[in-house]
């Protein structure tokens, strides 16, 4: 017995305007659209409809519209009609719920509660336009304190390596295979032309990116997809990936139909077999393990670059943090529970993990208290949006942030997480080579480096209604931020206080 779920969404098509051109058939990966032959007319079969939107953009005529749909269950807040549409795809499946993107759900956003402090009488703007601004920014261990030579004024104290930013915003981790390879390339094109990082997450790096190893971050997971001693030599960061936000604690899965000849080339994997990561890293069951990990990956390199360690966020990422600086960590990366993903079991991503403005302030505060702030650089990531959510990420103690989601969305992404299907319209999450071929590199890193720089004269701004000319003197300094609509215990845990006070 099939029960038929009513379609989420409704195509309207325009029969004044449809010229009957079958462009919305070509487009639609989902098979909504079908040319009916015999009565030479294109139908819509509403129950595949996913909402990306690819046809109503690409329609010549611009005949076709998508809404919800209106049909609903009886009102019950307990029993929503997610819910229900759950329960009856788990009793005809018997498996698990996967969904792509990240948690959609109405937990708090602490960015929308959070304000950002500005200069009036007392202490001066600063127009970026004609008054330098820093955004540069370093990764990596900084000293306790820095000794000249007197008289050659050259530098005594050994500093570790540093990872230079033209501005703090790097491109986080998205494998090759769970995003396509034109992807990829937009992405290492916009953050060798921004100044940045991208990373190539947990599948490998493609050997036509190996050029631009300067601007790249390469992960080391439990998997090990991809890792080799080239892939290490070619990178500037090593990222040691333990967790993420969208699945804490589980490990990674790529379906087998995303493996094709050149994924399976490039993770060293059999093709067309699922790409299945442990969900321990096996290398790792303490504080100690984590360290001789840490330490193999900088012998491997002869300690010239920065060691990384990701993890999602959680209720102890504070104690688990400063583990992981004691441990020889470079760089911390936290990603919160709104960070995104190609596929993901929809009740870890909807119930695991805490938001990443949490786990930030009390990380900061955590390694501020213990004198260790200087031995690691923050990264965070889970939900950035936008230039504010990025000032108030520096504020509450971020060195620079991830974006993920916000990259795609560049790219053309909306949203339909349909992800883990391998069917993206748009031609992101994919690797079927017909629809690859619909980001276009050229285009894609244009727009990724227009976003940086939208973002970095926003940044700018915002700093300078502050009354501060680099966003070193920004970073942890929560005496810039109030809060709104926080409770007592909120406020507290953020190290902010209330506005008006």
């Amino acid at each position: 017995m099939k029960t038929y779920l009513p379609a989420k969404f409704m195509v309207e098509r325009d029969p004044e305007r449809c010229i009957q051109c079958q462009v919305c058939v070509n487009q639609c990966t989902f098979d909504v659209h079908r040319h009916d032959p015999d009565q030479e007319m294109v139908r819509s079969g509403e129950e595949n409809c996913v909402g990306c939107h690819r046809c109503a953009i690409f329609c010549p005529t611009r005949a076709l519209a998508i809404k919800r749909n209106p049909l609903d269950y009886r009102e019950n807040y307990n029993w929503r009609p997610e819910v229900i549409e759950d329960i009856i795809k788990q009793a005809e499946t018997g498996g698990v719920l996967l969904t792509g993107m990240g948690d959609d759900k109405s937990q708090r956003i602490y960015w929308d509660h959070l304000l950002l402090n500005a200069s009036q009488v007392t202490n001066p703007s600063i127009d970026p336009l004609r008054e330098p601004m820093e955004l540069v920014t370093y990764l990596g261990q900084k000293p306790e304190r820095v000794e000249v030579e007197r008289h050659s004024l050259s530098l005594k104290t050994k500093i570790a390596p540093q990872v230079k930013l033209e501005v703090p915003v790097m491109f986080s981790a998205m494998s090759y295979g769970a995003v396509s390879l034109n992807v990829h390339e937009s992405l290492a094109r916009a953050a060798a032309e921004a100044g940045t990082l991208w990373n190539t997450g947990e599948g490998g790096l493609h050997p036509s990116l190996y050029k631009y190893g300067g601007n790249t971050i390469v992960q080391v997971a439990s998997g090990r997809f991809g890792v080799h001693s080239e892939y290490l030599d070619a990178a500037r960061v090593i990222e040691i990936k333990i967790g993420q936000g969208a699945k804490p604690g589980i490990g990674g899965h790529l379906p087998g139909e995303k493996v094709s000849a050149e994924v399976s080339m490039t993770r060293m994997i059999p093709q067309w077999t699922d790409a299945l990561s442990p969900a321990p890293q096996h290398d790792i069951y303490s504080i100690e393990d984590l360290a001789q990990l840490v330490y193999a990956l900088k012998e491997a390199t002869d300690y010239a670059k920065p060691v990384s360690v990701k993890i999602a966020a959680v209720h102890n990422s504070a104690a688990i943090a400063s583990g992981m600086v004691r441990a020889g960590a470079d760089i911390i990366v936290l990603d919160g529970l709104r960070g995104a993903t190609g596929a993901a079991p929809k009740v870890i991503r909807d119930n695991v993990g805490i938001p990443i403005e949490l786990a930030l302030a009390s990380v900061d505060s955590r390694l501020m208290q213990e004198g260790m702030r200087n031995r690691a650089s923050i990264v965070v990531s889970g939900g950035i949006r936008n230039s504010g959510d990025l000032a108030k990420a520096i504020a509450l103690g971020a060195d620079a942030v991830y974006i993920g989601t916000a990259a795609l969305v560049a790219l053309g992404c909306t949203l339909c997480q349909q992800c883990h299907t391998g069917k993206c319209a748009w031609g992101i999450c994919t690797t079927d080579l017909a629809l690859t071929k619909r980001v276009n590199p050229d285009i894609g890193a244009r727009r990724l480096a227009n976003l940086l720089r939208g973002w970095s004269l926003e940044l700018k701004d915002i700093l300078g209604g502050m009354g501060v000319n680099a966003v070193e003197s920004l970073r942890g300094n929560r005496l810039h931020l109030r809060g709104v609509g926080l409770t007592d215990t909120e406020l507290e845990i953020l190290g902010v206080r209330m506005a008006g006070s």
